[in-house]
């Protein structure tokens, strides 16, 4: 489960710089997460949950927001989003990475992050 080593980086970045600030109580942390990253929003929540536990982010609240994949054409301009593969055999839907126009390869412009976007705290 490679959420729980994914979310101690962040949680270690975020105390680092929580460090640079008189912070008392942190209340919510919004993560987003790309389509691509592949990382579970339970796991992530879950290995919060753990990673947090004795810092000053335990009890706060984790808000992830998910980034759908988004694409860009060079050869014919398309912008937009990613079409998928869908079959009964699979067990996800899987997005196809070229041009739902021309078919030529594409630019992912969306759906690859993994950052911090805000937190909310009390100082």
């Amino acid at each position: 489960m490679h959420e729980v080593s994914v979310m101690a980086s962040i949680v270690e970045s975020v105390l680092k710089e929580l460090e640079k600030h008189q912070v008392s109580k942190v209340e919510e942390i919004e993560l987003i997460l790309g389509e691509l990253t592949r990382l579970g929003r339970e796991q992530m929540e879950f290995a919060f949950d753990i990673v947090s536990n004795g810092t000053l982010l335990e009890g706060s609240r984790l808000s992830i927001i998910e980034e759908p994949i988004e694409i860009r054409c060079p050869n014919c301009s398309f912008e937009g989003p990613a079409g998928r593969l869908e079959d009964e055999g699979f067990s996800h839907n899987i997005p196809v990475l070229s041009c739902p126009d021309c078919s030529k390869p594409v630019e992912v412009i969306k759906g690859k992050s993994c950052m911090v976007k805000s937190l909310k705290v009390l100082e």
